[in-house]
């Protein structure tokens, strides 16, 4: 499952975080479906990140892998 999260990151998510000068740093995927993720740049202290988080990176990692269970970041 981590080779398909990177995947997304990668592919999906890490460009248009990049365009607004943030990023992203994928911490931890367990066996169980969890995510952790850490933001960085200008995304770390966005007042929009929560709703980056959930309407981007949940959304996507929700559509492209089965069993994702949940997203953590981690601060």
């Amino acid at each position: 499952m981590k080779e398909k999260v990177e995947k997304v990151i990668s592919e999906k998510i890490r460009p248009g975080l990049q365009a607004d000068g943030g990023d992203i740093e994928l911490i931890d995927v367990s066996e169980d479906g969890v995510v952790k993720v850490k933001l960085q740049g200008a995304c770390s202290g966005c007042p929009m990140a929560g709703m980056t988080l959930q309407f981007g990176v949940e959304k996507a990692l929700r559509e492209a892998i089965p069993g994702f269970k949940e997203l953590i970041n981690v601060k």
